[in-house]
């Protein structure tokens, strides 16, 4: 008969310490409480967050590719000075989720090498091409529209810096959503071709917008584990009929229609009726096979590359300045 080695007093004091954490991790969660990043938490409650808010800043810097492309193309520039505006905000959010992710004990590198190599995701939505001046138009009130009816919940999640970080995001995206129906609603109000051109964005970001809130919740195991620990607050068919909701009477106000046959009001449930989406085009899109997956890559590799001098020469004045500072304390003690 096999026989077990006797539990050693550093096992059972690690066992004692697990137990006191997880009872208090279990009620800070029943309280509606912050996890903060020195307590204890559970390796699946790291893990999954380190995963959602890593994800959520990959997309915010991916994201900063389909606009940038359209600065130089702005056709004001009071247009230009506001999309500038915009993507240095998205780097800003970017900045703020990494800084967020690390609290949980990945260094940035690592985040960044999971992106570079294609161990990490990012939102589907930006493997899309914006083909026209209208598209940053159905981004900005569409996919900024999305981000917000998603984001603002997460304000309220249990873990603090993830929520803190929410805060400011939320503010800007604001501003991104108005940026993006000023333009539509400037178009829609236009000539017959500028109205055409915002109508045709809305067509190619409408079903990707909605996808951006992941899968059917019957087909999400991930948000059902978040939002048992009140990472989220909603789940992902929640979300995405609220933003349904939302956009309707919107898509009226700009003179625009939404591309689904199947929208239509529900008496009964108070809410809309929409058409089912293409779940098959959103799967091959997150692995690898949406129009821009290559290109957004490419050039996310190729802007890390070009900036390697940048970071060596951040290293370097860093290491300079410890040794300042230490030789600085060094000589004080001796004065001392």
């Amino acid at each position: 008969m096999a026989q077990t080695s006797p539990s050693t007093p550093l096992d059972a004091a690690s066992s004692a310490e697990d137990a006191a954490g997880q009872e208090n991790f279990d009620r800070l969660i029943a309280e509606d409480s912050r996890i903060e990043p020195r307590d204890w938490m559970p390796a699946d409650y790291r893990k999954s967050l380190t995963r959602q808010i890593s994800q959520h800043a990959h997309s915010e810097i991916i994201g900063m590719q389909p606009e940038a492309n359209w600065i130089t193309r702005a056709p004001s520039l009071k247009r230009k000075a506001i999309l500038m505006a915009k993507v240095q905000d998205e780097a800003g959010h970017g900045l703020y989720l990494y800084s967020a992710a690390e609290t949980l004990g990945t260094g940035r590198d690592e985040l960044n090498d999971q992106l570079l190599t294609g161990r990490a995701k990012y939102s589907s939505i930006f493997n899309y091409p914006a083909r026209t001046w209208a598209d940053m138009g159905a981004i900005g009130w569409l996919v900024d529209g999305a981000a917000i009816c998603n984001q603002v919940p997460l304000c309220r999640a249990s873990y603090g810096p993830y929520g803190r970080a929410m805060v400011r995001i939320c503010k800007e995206e604001s501003f991104h959503q108005r940026q993006g129906w000023e333009i539509l609603y400037s178009l829609s109000h236009g000539t017959a071709e500028q109205k055409q051109m915002a109508q045709e964005a809305v067509n190619r970001f409408y079903g990707p917008a909605l996808q951006m809130f992941g899968p059917p919740d019957a087909d999400s195991p991930n948000s059902q584990k978040s939002m048992a620990w009140k990472v989220k607050r909603f789940s992902n068919d929640e979300l995405r009929q609220r933003f349904v909701d939302m956009i309707v009477p919107q898509a009226e106000a700009l003179g625009l229609t939404l591309p689904d046959p199947d929208l239509k009001w529900n008496e009964e449930r108070g809410h809309y009726d929409y058409g089912e989406l293409d779940w098959d085009e959103f799967m091959s899109v997150l692995k690898g096979g949406g129009p821009m997956n290559v290109q957004r890559m490419a050039r996310r590799q190729q802007a890390h590359e070009e900036g390697a001098w940048v970071r060596e020469a951040a290293a370097a004045y860093a290491r300079r300045q410890a040794e300042e500072n230490l030789l600085a304390a060094d000589t004080e003690l001796i004065g001392a």
